[in-house]
């Protein structure tokens, strides 16, 4: 199926993202338009401090736009119940454990609460869409493990897998690499790219793996001090988009090999 006629899970216009106090604005960056189809990873690149988090929390409903409009499955937040956004949208943040003591089934299983009764009693569909999950991340062999004694990786590995629990259309996710070394950084990063495929999921992550994201995403979003720009990773390139993330005298840039290299 062509790109172009996937369904759009989120349309982005003309947004305008920052925080407003009382009579005081800070607008970190605007006139951001884009759509995210069903299917695709996106990866969201940018300097430290440049408005990732806001844009992502911005997009999920977490912080209201100061400008623009943000529809998911073509309506705005404010059209959804709770449950009703729960159901259509999953956040994975770089968090602790809902408690120490959890096993990672129990983790998971808690993707569920949008669709468990008023009990949270899990049905037998609920405990196939939990093990399905599990067996798309690897997360079988550690079902009973307590969150506390698992390493980094595997622990983001469970994150993703309570996302997919939830069994959302689109997933965001803020900087799933953190405090992950190379092997796993790259291993969470095609895991998510295998999923948009075998699963059909829009998946939207943050990320400081600039080479990896280049090489894995659909789409990216390049947001920088010039604007924020949206497109394949190789018109980007062409465009000349990453030469402006960082400073040219200490970090450069190569778009033959895509990949950045310090001076």
């Amino acid at each position: 199926m062509a790109s172009e006629e996937r369904h759009t899970i989120l349309d982005v216009n003309a947004l305008a993202i920052g925080y407003s106090h009382k009579s005081d604005t800070n607008k970190i960056a605007e006139g951001i338009s884009f759509s995210l189809k069903q299917g695709s990873l996106v990866g969201l690149v940018g300097a430290n401090g440049i408005g990732k988090s806001t844009l992502l929390r911005t997009l999920s409903g977490m912080q209201s736009p100061l400008d623009g409009s943000v529809l998911l499955q073509g309506k705005s937040f404010k059209s959804y119940s709770a449950l009703g956004l729960a159901a259509q949208l999953s956040v994975v943040l770089t968090e602790a454990p809902a408690s120490k003591n959890l096993t990672v089934q129990e983790l998971i299983s808690l993707g569920r609460q949008p669709y468990t009764n008023w009990m949270g009693r899990l049905s037998e569909i609920d405990i196939q869409v939990i093990n399905e999950a599990m067996e798309a991340t690897d997360t079988f062999p550690l079902a009973q493990r307590k969150c506390f004694e698992l390493s980094d990786g595997q622990l983001q590995r469970v994150y993703i897998a309570r996302a997919l629990a939830q069994d959302t259309p689109l997933i965001l996710l803020d900087e799933p690499t953190t405090h992950l070394d190379l092997y796993h950084r790259a291993y969470v990063l095609q895991l998510l790219k295998r999923l948009t495929t075998e699963k059909n999921k829009c998946i939207l992550f943050s990320t400081h793996e600039i080479d990896l994201a280049i090489q894995l995403s659909d789409l990216m979003v390049v947001m920088s001090k010039e604007g924020t720009y949206v497109d394949q990773p190789c018109n980007l390139i062409s465009a000349g988009r990453f030469d402006t993330l960082f400073p040219k005298d200490v970090i450069r840039f190569d778009p033959d090999t895509g990949r950045f290299g310090s001076i």
